[in-house]
């Protein structure tokens, strides 16, 4: 055992490993005998790319070079393709056009150049067509529209069926192709808000007639419409507080397998599923209760919930077909995987690793759920993992540095599960606590609802409260205290730094740094969305200011360095520059990395690799520990006056 200072340990859990062997995996499904799904390399400038396992077994790319299946719909995408049969529908994310492919030919372009955009298709076998949601940037100025609409699988021939509505998701075609439901939403209500689920009668021309309200409202949020194979039609809706799931049979609601716990999801992309059936008698799914995943399957005639055995603690997806279950899944010893459930035997399969990276147990430190107090004498949660290196100890009473991580959304959770991205920190002798402030999803709609009115200081409240609670305990260096976060967790990441000063370092991911400038230059679908965070604008203004990091900067003395994509249209580079011009208008150490080609969220393996280098050596600069990484000289050439 070697002794060394935290943070200088060496580790196997490089940023090479985790970008060269690490691909994102996405959208499984089943179709017939076959197992289609979703990888996103980052070797390969982060292209999106379909991929097929064959009833042999065999597994070959679907995706031809020169391909990117990614849609731009709500900007956040998801919901990219369509297997129906053999063929693929899908979005190229160069183009916005939808392509069919059938089986082992070249994609052919299906729409046309029109600057429309196309998510989360259903195939109606009836009239050959697929019904999907569009968002139309035909008209310059002002914002797209979102809309429901058909495409003819074979001319690619565009009809509305619905509109009126800021936003659509989740259409579902009835068995009998009879019938079609929808959730729809304006604004400034987010999905996870208010939803409104219609049924609507579809008519000999294929139009949409008889359309109303089953389910929903203002206050009442409905997730992932679905059709048993009887013709019965499944929601789930938060109404007691809850996310559960229900039915709507003979003209009334009744309520499946009701729990205290989360069997939704926040719609922050299309195509997201938390149940399905086997049968009409059997519904397979997974919910969340209090940051954990757990598999169950609900009997359809009694409505009794039972839980299936299952080592895996997080699960982002399923996909189920009669006699089979696929389910995108992790547990905090296994990297995320492809997997297929036996319903019958409740065996489980590996179909597809996200890495095929073999770690020493060693060097894995697993999550702790920890909960503790907060502000107004309130709990919040998380996830803490400590320092862990099987070939290194530290010198006698040192206490470790504690980057604390602030999630996105911040309407998102983070869970319990293996990821190298923690890995990385721990196994260097850094510990890590994940943070589900007050606002994020998994522990009920009054937990999500914290945050209302009180963006910026709710999330910082409790990150700061998490770091303090695990230096009371021992377990964290009080003045060795950094946080970091991307997009939204990177706004509570500043705002942490500005308003507070608990923390002596951060990193911004594509943060926020000015309310204002991102309720002016946002998208359509975040345009409202800090209204109920924050405040009516422009009415609030004011409060936007006083929330805004930007304008506050002489109450900032702590070091942040700022990773940012310049193609990014959630949160534009404009926010992160304005703030590093400040900080050295104000001669305080700042360093800015900005990547070409990359938007919100990197996916370029050198970029990804630069980011998590480059915010070691930041901190190491900072806390005065010697890191085992070679630099990008991005980084280098991005810093100021940091001695």
């Amino acid at each position: 055992m070697i002794t060394s200072p935290y943070g200088s340990w060496r580790t196997p859990i490089t940023s090479e490993l985790i970008v060269a062997g690490t691909t994102g995996l996405g959208g499984a499904c089943i179709d017939g005998e076959d197992i289609y799904w979703i990888e996103m390399r980052p070797s390969d400038r982060g292209r999106n790319v379909i991929v097929r396992r064959s009833h042999n077994e065999s597994i070959v790319d679907i995706t031809p070079p020169g391909f990117n299946v990614r849609t731009r719909v709500h900007e956040y995408g998801g919901g990219a393709m369509l297997v129906d049969r053999g063929t693929i529908y899908f979005s190229n994310f160069a183009d916005q056009r939808l392509y069919r492919q059938d089986r082992d030919a070249a994609p052919v372009a299906l729409t046309d150049e029109s600057r429309m955009r196309y998510a989360d298709a259903v195939m109606d076998r009836a009239r050959r067509r697929l019904i999907c949601v569009g968002e139309d940037h035909r008209t310059d100025g002002g914002e797209p529209e979102n809309l429901l609409l058909s495409v003819d699988a074979e001319t690619g021939e565009i009809k509305p069926l619905a509109r009126g509505y800021d936003f659509y998701s989740t259409p579902r075609l009835s068995p009998d192709a009879r019938s079609l439901a929808y959730l729809a939403w304006r604004h400034p209500n987010m999905p996870w808000d208010g939803t409104e689920l219609h049924l609507a009668a579809i008519a000999e021309d294929g139009s949409l007639t008889d359309d109303r309200i089953i389910a929903g409202g203002e206050t009442e949020s409905i997730f992932q419409p679905e059709w048993s194979p009887d013709g019965v039609l499944h929601f789930v809706s938060d109404r007691t507080g809850w996310w559960n799931i229900y039915r709507f049979r003979n003209g009334a609601v009744e309520a499946l397998g009701p729990k205290q716990a989360e069997f939704g999801l926040p719609q922050w992309v299309f195509g997201m599923t938390t149940y399905g059936f086997t049968s009409p008698a059997e519904i397979i799914c997974y919910y969340f209760d209090r940051g954990f995943a757990r598999l169950a399957r609900i009997d359809a005639k009694t409505g009794q919930l039972t839980d299936i055995a299952s080592p895996y603690t997080r699960i982002d997806h399923i996909s189920v077909a009669p006699g089979g279950v696929l389910i995108n899944a992790a547990s905090p010893t296994e990297l995320a995987s492809i997997i297929r459930l036996d319903p019958a035997t409740n065996d489980f399969e590996i179909i597809k690793r996200s890495s095929e990276a073999e770690i020493d147990p060693g060097y894995i430190s697993s999550p702790e759920a920890v909960e503790f107090p907060t502000s107004q004498g309130r709990t919040a949660h998380g996830f803490f993992y400590a320092p862990r290196n099987k070939d290194y100890s530290a010198p006698e009473g040192e206490l470790p540095p504690l980057l604390v991580m602030s999630h996105g959304g911040p309407t998102a959770a983070t869970h319990a599960s293996l990821r190298l991205t923690i890995q990385y920190w721990t196994s260097r002798g850094i510990g890590v606590l994940d943070v589900n402030y007050g606002g994020s999803t998994g522990y009920g709609r009054a937990y999500r609802e914290r945050l209302n009115g009180e963006w910026g200081v709710v999330d910082v409240e409790d990150c700061a409260a998490g770091a303090q609670w695990l230096v009371r305990q021992g377990r964290a260096d009080a003045e060795r205290l950094a946080i970091t976060g991307g997009s939204a967790g990177g706004y509570t990441t500043l705002c942490a730094l500005v308003f507070g000063d608990v923390f002596r370092a951060g990193a911004s991911h594509y943060g926020v740094s000015d309310l204002e400038a991102l309720s002016l230059d946002t998208h359509k679908f975040e345009a409202r969305y800090s209204d109920r965070l924050v405040g009516p604008f422009p009415e609030a203004s004011e409060l936007y200011r006083a929330r805004s990091p930007i304008h506050h900067l002489e109450r900032l003395s702590a070091p942040v360095i700022f990773f940012q994509g310049l193609e990014d249209k959630i949160v534009p580079p404009d926010q992160a520059e304005r703030m590093v011009e400040a900080l050295k208008a104000k001669a305080l150490p700042v360093a800015y990395v900005a990547f070409e080609g990359e938007q919100h969220g990197f996916r370029q393996a050198a970029n990804i690799k630069c980011a998590l280098d480059g915010e070691l050596y930041f901190y190491a600069r900072v806390f005065g520990f010697t890191p085992d990484v070679d630099v990008d000289p991005r980084v280098i050439e991005g810093m100021y006056n940091l001695a």
